[in-house]
């Protein structure tokens, strides 16, 4: 019975969290001569998430910039430069982030400004009890975006309890 619990948490911890790839330009990718302000309007952007540039890597490339570069396409003090023609680019915290192609395109437009929200909770129907005996001491989260951690120590608590 334990190991039926244990394969349960780890479903759970695997479902918790998912993330986006969110493909600059869509199927236009990085080029110039799109508006990249109604592209993210568009979209919804989450700690965690991906952006990704698709672009022709010797016509272009990715500077991650603030925002006094973003507004005048200044390339000095990038804080990240990418390159490959196929740069995933993790959105890791929540605040906005902007970026540049720093090889002539910014000034053609070629610049975008996302803003990354934070993680919702988990939404309250995704916390149920695990066991409704006296010995069961804490719920387990099966659903939403609740930490993977979290779903670990109160599972080794039920287990420990329960068996």
């Amino acid at each position: 019975m334990a190991l039926r619990v244990l394969l349960f948490l780890a479903a759970a911890i695997s479902n918790t969290v998912s993330t986006t790839d969110h493909i600059v330009g869509g199927n236009k990718g990085w080029n110039p001569g799109i508006n990249y302000t109604h592209w993210t309007n568009n979209q919804t952007f989450y700690a965690g998430d991906f952006i990704s540039f698709r672009y022709e890597k010797t016509q272009h490339n990715v500077l991650q910039v603030d925002k006094l570069g973003y507004d005048s396409c200044r390339i000095e003090g990038a804080l990240g430069n990418w390159s490959s023609g196929k740069d995933f680019i993790r959105l890791d915290k929540s605040k906005r982030y902007y970026f540049i192609c720093g090889i002539g395109g910014c000034s053609n437009g070629m610049k975008v400004s996302v803003l990354v929200h934070p993680l919702a909770p988990p939404p309250m129907s995704a916390v149920s009890a695990v066991h409704s005996s006296e010995k069961s001491v804490a719920p387990v989260i099966v659903g939403g975006f609740g930490s993977s951690s979290v779903v670990l120590v109160r599972l080794m608590i039920y287990v420990y309890y329960w068996i």
